[in-house]
């Protein structure tokens, strides 16, 4: 792994900011290097106020939309609550449907079957509002790009609301309202909300049109927050406050849904569970079954029903667990078999493998190979692939380079769906590994971990830690900060630990300061004879709760010898 360490805040600055905030100077740096220079600025991270959320009419296209909800209530006509399948769009519908039901509306929910209907609207929704008199449909999480098929709509008298964060193309659906804070020509002042950030915002407009306060709407954070921490969206502004108060509302009064998802695991819920816990249990109905089971959990309202829905979800992602699992060893051996070992990215495929996981599994052959990485399985009559990028490289632009044998694809420099047709196959791996290879630079298969700021253990103390904790909720745009140690040594008692032996537990020492450090790398086994003599190494800080009694542990992220 390459430890890249961020450049050091000016001195100056960091002095101010720590008198300013009567903290020490390494607290002090990683708030300026998070962009936070004044006690003013801290205030508003430390402590985020619902009051600052912004107006949601400051959003083009609000008052449109505010309008035909309103007339929609007014007239009881029946509304259609559209989103996509995934934890995002999940999310949206049930926030929408659970506000829209408390004001006594006609609506139900639709989601797309991820393998009968594919991405984002479908006319096989739009038919199924035609067939049950259904005049307004509020699209969540997609349609931004459906201009066709909104006009379908149009044709079949039913008006559409789109709420939608996906950047969007040449052509803006004719919809009654488009809310979209990455219009060009949309003024909002935060441009990085999720989908169920933006429907979201169209809850708050119209609670706001009722003289509801915002303090009446954070039952619904809880569904607002698993969806940011989900959709890997920056974890700053507007999404900081959503996400910081949505936390505390899945802590002391989750959903019923939520609450059947985390009752066993008894302890203060983090981002870090969001997105390890709770996120694939929601996105298993979508890639397993349908996502509809998970918009069935999130809405229940019966605790008892609701454990039965989680037992349910809970099986779709045992089964996906396994799928991936099996697909990713086939993927493997494939890579093994056709001696790509040394290739500069990996294209693989199968007819037989599922669609709903091969984005996982893209993910996961990153893990041994780190390049880019596209895996592909049959859908209908063309070969459908998952895409996902390693930093540095942009796998855009690469597809860009080899759209002559595709017939489809969109993303971004990380990630991408891709389709072609069969019979190009071998023609787009060869050449996807021609543009990879003719781009990527000397390190591009080195994973890379960024380092905040070297540091003394012994500037471990409760205080600083109490104080880094707050810099929660940890996400893009503020990772939970890593650190670097110099000279470092292992008191004697290290040991591989785990069934299989692949992790590392430390007791850490540090030049003359008797005291100890508990330390655990997970997946560093492989380090443990760099340990023998003396080290350096790369880790965040966690708090371990073992019978009653709370540490601060060194979670390890890469070891090297000194």
């Amino acid at each position: 792994m390459r430890w890249t360490l961020k450049p050091t805040p000016e001195i100056a600055k960091v002095n101010q900011l720590s008198q300013e905030l009567n903290i020490d100077t390494i607290l002090a740096s990683l708030l300026i290097q998070r962009g936070i220079e004044n006690y003013e600025q801290a205030k508003q991270f430390f402590r985020p106020s619902l009051t600052e959320l912004h107006n949601p009419f400051l959003m083009k296209d609000m008052e449109k939309a505010v309008a035909r909800v309103e007339l929609a209530l007014k007239n009881n006509e029946k509304i259609l609550v559209y989103g996509d399948y995934d934890v995002d769009g999940t999310s949206a519908v049930s926030l929408m449907y659970s506000y829209l039901l408390s004001l006594n509306a006609l609506v139900t929910t639709y989601i797309p079957d991820r393998y009968t209907e594919g991405y984002g609207i479908s006319y096989e929704g739009i038919d199924f509002a035609a067939d049950n008199e259904i005049n307004l449909i509020i699209a969540l999480d997609c349609g931004i790009k459906e201009a066709k098929k909104v006009a379908y709509a149009t044709e079949k008298n039913i008006d559409f609301i789109i709420c939608d964060h996906h950047l969007p193309g040449d052509e803006i659906p004719k919809a009654v309202a488009v809310l979209n804070p990455k219009q060009k020509s949309c003024n909002y002042p935060y441009k990085e909300l999720c989908g169920c950030g933006v429907g979201f915002k169209l809850v708050q407009a119209i609670a706001s049109n009722r003289n509801q306060t915002i303090e009446q709407l954070t039952p619904y954070l809880d569904l607002v927050a698993s969806a940011i921490a989900a959709d890997i969206v920056p974890i700053d502004g507007e999404n900081r406050i959503l996400t910081y108060y949505g936390l505390i509302q899945i802590n002391q009064n989750p959903r019923a849904g939520i609450k059947a998802l985390i009752h066993q695991l008894k302890k203060e819920i983090t981002i870090t569970d969001v997105v390890f816990q709770i996120a694939p249990r929601i996105n298993a109905a979508g890639r397993m079954k349908h996502g509809q089971h998970a918009v069935e959990l999130m809405i229940e309202t019966n605790f008892e029903q609701a454990l039965l829905f989680a037992e349910e979800i809970e099986k779709f992602n045992t089964e996906r667990k396994e799928l991936d699992k099996e697909i990713t060893q086939q993927a493997l051996q494939q890579i093994v078999d056709n001696n790509e070992e040394q290739s500069s990215a990996t294209v693989v495929y199968n007819e037989k493998w599922l669609k709903g996981v091969i984005g996982i599994v893209a993910s996961r052959l990153i893990e041994t190979y780190h390049r880019p990485t596209i895996v592909f399985t049959k859908s209908d009559d063309f070969y459908v692939a998952s895409a996902r990028s390693v930093n540095g490289f942009d796998l855009y632009e690469a597809l860009v380079q080899c759209e002559e044998f595709i017939e489809q694809f969109g993303g971004h420099k990380h990630a991408a769906g891709i389709t072609i047709k069969s019979e190009n196959y071998v023609l787009f791996k060869n050449k996807f590994e021609e543009v990879v290879k003719n781009t990527k630079t000397e390190t591009s298969n080195i994973p890379e971990m960024e380092v905040d700021l070297e540091l003394e253990l012994s500037d471990i103390s409760p205080k600083f830690f109490r104080i880094l904790k707050q810099f929660a909720p940890f996400g893009p745009a503020n990772m939970k900060p890593v650190f670097l140690s110099t000279g470092l040594r292992d008191n004697g008692y290290g040991k591989p630990v785990g069934a299989d032996g692949n992790h590392i537990k430390l007791n850490i020492i540090n030049g003359v300061d008797p005291k100890t450090y508990p330390a655990i790398g997970f997946g560093l086994a492989s380090t443990y004879e760099e340990i023998s003599g003396s080290f350096n190494a790369i880790y965040t800080l966690e708090e371990n709760v073992w019978n009653g009694n709370s540490t601060i542990q060194l979670m390890l992220k890469d070891i090297k010898p000194e």
